[in-house]
């Protein structure tokens, strides 16, 4: 895996996201969307969550992009302004290999230096064979719930299973009034 570069996504890699998470939609179960958005609509998201400060970036090797990540608000509340949901998408042809386990790490450095609190993710199809469970487990995250049956897609009934981990201290601490989340939330960012 050495020869895959992990960096910050530019409007430039659109073209190559946008076809991977075209091919997690159609193939896959941890996106519940039922059609792939536009290349348009992939832009507008990346611009809005690059615009609110969160890491988005990408898996590179030999120039291609092979994989993808990024953070994002858990909830639109103020409240939960510490919390970020992640989202990893690795090309059919480079899973098994790491990318993931790379995207999220890097993913977790970028959220912990910002000063977010709590990373979770939402696994759609959370069976404990989920290679997207088995590799948040691997790196720490917790189980922290399970909503059976939540989304229905390719004929069946998928259970959504929530895990997160602690960042920052976590709970444990007062929120540091340099973080990003809290200088948008008095407005200084």
């Amino acid at each position: 895996m050495s020869s895959i570069n992990i960096r910050a996504a530019e409007p430039s890699d659109l073209d190559s996201i946008t076809v991977i998470y075209a091919d997690a939609v159609d193939h896959g179960t941890a996106s519940y969307e039922l059609e792939p958005p536009s290349r348009a609509e992939m832009g507008e998201r990346f611009a809005n969550l690059r615009a609110d400060g969160y890491p988005y970036i990408v898996a590179e090797e030999g120039g291609r992009i092979i994989g993808y990540a990024y953070a994002g608000a858990f909830r639109a509340r103020p409240a939960y302004r510490f919390i970020v949901e992640n989202s990893i998408y690795v090309a059919p042809e480079a899973k098994g290999k790491g990318v993931g386990r790379a995207l999220l790490e890097r993913l977790i450095t970028e959220a912990t230096a910002l000063g977010f609190r709590q990373m979770i993710a939402v696994i759609g199809d959370g069976s404990p064979q989920s290679p997207s469970v088995r590799l948040h487990e691997k790196l720490g995250f917790i189980h922290s719930g399970r909503l059976e049956g939540s989304g229905y897609k390719h004929g069946r009934w998928l259970d959504t299973v929530f895990m997160q981990f602690p960042m920052n201290g976590g709970a444990e601490l007062q929120p540091d009034p340099d973080s990003l989340p809290e200088r948008k939330f008095r407005g200084k960012a």
